[in-house]
C-alpha cells in the first residue's frame, strides 16, 4: 500500500496527487488495441472453408460460369463480414467494463473534502464513501460506520455485505448504506476491474464444434474430389479426348462435387435459427452460437435470477410471543417494521429504497395487510444504533404515548443471548434448521423500555424471520429436461455453499443438500478467476460448455466458454457484451429452447450434406463409369453446372428451414470430436449416390443415340431432387413444412426447361426427348428417392 506523507485521515495534498497521477496514470481501464480491417480480412480468409470457396470461385471463372462465381464471392464476403463483427466483441466488453467506473468521487485533498473526476483518483488517496456511491478504486477501509456494500456484480454474492475497518474493497462495488473512508491501493489496470478487463481481453476465442467438424470434412472432401477429378481427366486423355476439354470437365466436376453452397445454407440456417430464438426471448450476438448450442453438454449456471426469481422474499415467520392466533405475528411484524430503515416504492414515488432484507420485510407486511406506515407514525423513533457489521445487529428505541419500546434485530447468534434460556434454545433449533436449508435468518427481540444497550437475558424474543430467493417455478422441470437431453447442469455462484446446495436440491441438480461430495455439481463462493478455471476444466474433459451469468465477475468465464449466455433483464452490460446469447427473460428454460433450436439446425445441415455430397459423388461416378459402358462423355460441363445450380441452390437452402424432430431433446448431444458425417450418414449418402449413378446410366443406355446424354442429364438432376424429399421424409414424427416441397417443385420445372426452351437447349447442349423417353427418365428419377425412403422405413438404412 502506498505510504502517505501525512496522516491517512488528512489525505493527499494536491501536489502529491498530481505527482502520483503522472506516475500511475489515469484511473481508467485501457481499451483493447483494434487491429486494422485488412488484417482482420486476411485472418478470415485463412479459414479452410473460405479457401475451398475461393478455389470453387476460381474454377467457375475458368468454366465461364459467372452466376456461380458471383454467388460464391457474395458468400465469401458475407462470412468475412460476420467474422469481423465477431472480432469486436471483446472490445465492446472492455468498453462496458470502463463504463462501470463512477464519473466522480469525493476525496480528501489538503485536508478538505473535494469532488474530483473518478479518473483522477490515485493510489494513496483517501476516498469518502456514502450510501449510493460507486467505489472508484481498490483500497483498504480506514473508517467503516455501518458500511454495507452490494458486491453482487463483482462476486456473485446475492446479499449486501457488511465491511469493517481494515478490509479490502474492490472498485465497481456499490455502497448500500453507512459511510466509510477508503485508502486507495490500486487504480486503473491494477484494480479489480482492470484485472477483469485483462481476463476478458486475453481469453482466447474457441472455434465452434461446427467449425472444427467442417474443417475436417472440408479437408476430406477436397482430397476425395481432387483425386476423383484427376482420375476422370486422366482417363479422358487416355481415351483421346482433348486436354482443354477434359480440364474444363474436371473443373466442372470439382465445383459440382464440393458443396460450395454449404456456407450459404449454413448462414441461412443460422440466421433463421437466430430469428426463431429471438422470438423465444434469446437474442443471438454471434451467429455461430446458434449451432454451438446444439452441441452443449454442460450448462454452468449462475443462481440468482436464473435458477431463482432474483429477489429476496420472506420465506417464513416464527413468532415466540404467546398470544391468540395472529397476534404473535402482529407483534413480530410491528418490531420488524420499526427496526427498519427501508422505504417502499409507494413512499418514495419510485423504486423501493434500502437494504433488500428490510424491503422484503415491508413487502411481507403489506401482503399481510399490516399498515407499516401507521405503525411507524404511532411509534416514533427516539434513538437508534445503526446496523454494525461488528455486532451484526441494529437497535432502535420508540415511544407511543406513554409506552416505551426497544427493538433489536440481527444475526441469531448475536440477538438470542439477549433473551431468556427457554426462548433461546427453542429459537436456536429453528434458526439452525432454516440456515441448513440455505435461508438467511434474522432474530428479533424487544423490551418495554428505552435501552440501547440491553443486558444479556433482559429482553423478550419476538421471533425469527427467514429470507430466501425462491427457485423459479419452472426451474426443476428445466433441469429434468436437460438431464433427459444428456446435458449436465452445474451451479456456479459466489453465494454461500449452504444456500447454493439448497437451491441445487430444490431444482434437482443434486438429490440432497449433502450430495456432491466430489464438488462437481455445486461450486460456491467462486471468484472470477475460479469461474474461468471451472470452464477450462470442463472443456479439458471434452465438454461443450454453456456459461450463464449476469455480473461483471461472470464476463471472463462467459467469453472463455463455448457459449456465453448473459441475463438481459437483470444483468450487467459487461456480461451482455461478453456473451454470445442474451436472455431477455433471464430464464434457464429459454436456454433449453435455444439448445433445441441448435440441434434442429445441426440435423438440417447434416441432411443437406448427405444430399449434396451424394449428388456430387453421383455426378463424378457417372463421368467415371460412363466411358466404360460406351458413353464417352456422359455429361457436358455446362450440364453439370446446371444440375449443381438447381440442386444446391434453392433446394439446398430450403433444408435450413426444415422443422426439428420431436425426439431431438431426448437424445444425447453430439460429441465435439464427432464428425459431421458419421458412418451411418456415409452409408445413406453412398446408397443414394449409387442409386443415382445406376439409374442415370441405365436410362442413358436404354435411350441411346444422340439423346443418351440428355436422358442422363434429366434423370440425374430430377433424381437428386427426389433424394432431397426422401431425406426430409426420414424425420420420424416431424411436422411438415412446405418450403422444401415448393423448392423441389420449382427446381424440377427449371430442370425440364432446357428441353423446350431453345436458348437453354443451345447453352446446355441438350435435345428434345420423346414422350416415352421423357417418361422413362422421370420414372427412373423417382427410383433413388423411393428406395432410400423405403430402405429407411424397413431399417435397412439407418435414419438420419
Amino acid at each position: 500500500m502506498p505510504t502517505q506523507s501525512r496522516s491517512d485521515r488528512a489525505g493527499l495534498t494536491a501536489a502529491e496527487a498530481s505527482q502520483r497521477l503522472a506516475v500511475h496514470g489515469l484511473n481508467q481501464i485501457a481499451g483493447a488495441v483494434r487491429s486494422s480491417i485488412p488484417a482482420q480480412v486476411r485472418e478470415q480468409l485463412r479459414d479452410p472453408m473460405i479457401l475451398v470457396l475461393l478455389l470453387a470461385a476460381a474454377l467457375t471463372v475458368a468454366t465461364g460460369d459467372r452466376p456461380d462465381t458471383v454467388v460464391i464471392l457474395l458468400v465469401v464476403a458475407m462470412n468475412t463480414t460476420v467474422g469481423i463483427v465477431q472480432h469486436r466483441r471483446a472490445e465492446e466488453a472492455m468498453a462496458a467494463l470502463g463504463a462501470l467506473a463512477p464519473q466522480e468521487a469525493t476525496v480528501r485533498r489538503d485536508d478538505l473534502p473535494t469532488r474530483i473526476p473518478a479518473v483522477e483518483v490515485v493510489p494513496g488517496d483517501l476516498v469518502l464513501l456514502a450510501g449510493g456511491d460507486v467505489v472508484p478504486a481498490d483500497g483498504l477501509l480506514a473508517v467503516a460506520e455501518g458500511l454495507t456494500l452490494d458486491e453482487s456484480a463483482m462476486t456473485g454474492e446475492s446479499l449486501p455485505v457488511a465491511r469493517l475497518v481494515g478490509e479490502e474493497v474492490t472498485a465497481g462495488t456499490l455502497v448500500v448504506r453507512g459511510r466509510g473512508e477508503l485508502v486507495v491501493t490500486a487504480t486503473g489496470a491494477g484494480s479489480g476491474l482492470g484485472l477483469l478487463a485483462s481476463m476478458v481481453h486475453d481469453a482466447p476465442s474457441r472455434r465452434t464444434p461446427l467449425q472444427d467438424r467442417m474443417r475436417r470434412l472440408s479437408a476430406a472432401l477436397v482430397a476425395l474430389v481432387l483425386s476423383l477429378t484427376v482420375l476422370v481427366v486422366v482417363l479422358g486423355l487416355l481415351r483421346g479426348e482433348g486436354l482443354v476439354e477434359m480440364l474444363v470437365v474436371g473443373a466442372s466436376l470439382a465445383v459440382a462435387a464440393v458443396p460450395e453452397s454449404l456456407p450459404a445454407v449454413m448462414t441461412v440456417a443460422l440466421a433463421t435459427g437466430a430469428h426463431r430464438m429471438a422470438q423465444r426471448s434469446a437474442v443471438v450476438r454471434r451467429l455461430s452460437a446458434v449451432e454451438t448450442l446444439g452441441s452443449v453438454t454442460v450448462i454452468a449456471t449462475d443462481k440468482t435470477g436464473t435458477l431463482t426469481v432474483g429477489s429476496l422474499s420472506v420465506a417464513a415467520l416464527w413468532s415466540a410471543v404467546d398470544a391468540a392466533p395472529g397476534e404473535g405475528d402482529d407483534t413480530l411484524l410491528r418490531d420488524l417494521v420499526l427496526c427498519n430503515d427501508a422505504s417502499t416504492a409507494a413512499e418514495t414515488d419510485g423504486r423501493g429504497q434500502g437494504d433488500p432484507l428490510e424491503l422484503a420485510i415491508l413487502a411481507r407486511a403489506d401482503a399481510a395487510g399490516y399498515d407499516h406506515r401507521s405503525v411507524r407514525a404511532s411509534w416514533l423513533r427516539c434513538a437508534e444504533l445503526p446496523f454494525d457489521a461488528a455486532t451484526q445487529q441494529m437497535t432502535t428505541a420508540h415511544r407511543c404515548g406513554g409506552a416505551e419500546l426497544t427493538v433489536v434485530k440481527g444475526a441469531p447468534e448475536q440477538v438470542l443471548p439477549l433473551v431468556g434460556d427457554v426462548d433461546r434454545e427453542r429459537a436456536r433449533a429453528i434458526a439452525d434448521r432454516w440456515a441448513a436449508e440455505g435461508q438467511r435468518v434474522l432474530a428479533v427481540a424487544h423490551a418495554d423500555c428505552l435501552d440501547l444497550a440491553p443486558a444479556p437475558g433482559s429482553m423478550g424474543l419476538a421471533g425469527l424471520v427467514a429470507f430466501a430467493d425462491p427457485p423459479r417455478s419452472a426451474a426443476a422441470a428445466v433441469v429434468q429436461r436437460c438431464r433427459e437431453a444428456g446435458i449436465r447442469v452445474v451451479l456456479v455462484t459466489g453465494d454461500h455453499l449452504l444456500t447454493a446446495r439448497s437451491v441445487a436440491r430444490q431444482v434437482g441438480i443434486i438429490a440432497d443438500p449433502e450430495d456432491d461430495a466430489a464438488g462437481t455439481a455445486v461450486f460456491a463462493r467462486v471468484a472470477p478467476v475460479e469461474k474461468v478455471g471451472i470452464v477450462e476444466a470442463l472443456q479439458a474433459g471434452g465438454e461443450v460448455v454453456a456459461m450463464l451469468g449476469d455480473g461483471v465477475n461472470d464476463a471472463p468465464a462467459l467469453k472463455r466458454s463455448d457459449i456465453g449466455v448473459a441475463a438481459g433483464r437483470g444483468g450487467t452490460e459487461v456480461a451482455r457484451q461478453a456473451a454470445d446469447v442474451v436472455l431477455l427473460d433471464d430464464d434457464l428454460s429459454t436456454v433449453v429452447a435455444a439448445i433445441e433450436e441448435g440441434r434442429r439446425i445441426f440435423a438440417n445441415l447434416r441432411s443437406f450434406l448427405v444430399y449434396a455430397v451424394s449428388g456430387g459423388l453421383s455426378e463424378v461416378a457417372v463421368m467415371l463409369v460412363g466411358p466404360f459402358l460406351g458413353i464417352a462423355l456422359p455429361l457436358l460441363p455446362s450440364q453439370i453446372l446446371w444440375i449443381n445450380l438447381l440442386t444446391h441452390g434453392l433446394t439446398g437452402v430450403a433444408f435450413s428451414g426444415e422443422p426439428g424432430s420431436p425426439d431431438a431433446m431426448r437424445a444425447p448431444p453430439v460429441p465435439r470430436d464427432a464428425p459431421v458425417l458419421t458412418r451411418r450418414h456415409v452409408v445413406v449418402l453412398g446408397t443414394a449416390a449409387a442409386l443415382l449413378t445406376a439409374t442415370s446410366l441405365a436410362v442413358a443406355l436404354v435411350v441411346g443415340g444422340g439423346q443418351a446424354r440428355t436422358a442422363a442429364f434429366v434423370t440425374l438432376g430430377l433424381g437428386q431432387l427426389g433424394v432431397a424429399l426422401a431425406l426430409r421424409a426420414s424425420r420420424t414424427g416431424a411436422k411438415r413444412s412446405p418450403g422444401l416441397v415448393v423448392s423441389v417443385a420449382v427446381s424440377a420445372v427449371l430442370m425440364l426447361c432446357p428441353l423446350v426452351v431453345a436458348p437453354l437447349q443451345s447453352l446446355l447442349g441438350v435435345s428434345a426427348l420423346s414422350g416415352a423417353q421423357l417418361g422413362l427418365a422421370v420414372g427412373a428419377a423417382l427410383v433413388p428417392g423411393l428406395l432410400v425412403s423405403g430402405l429407411r422405413r424397413l431399417g435397412v438404412v439407418a435414419s438420419l
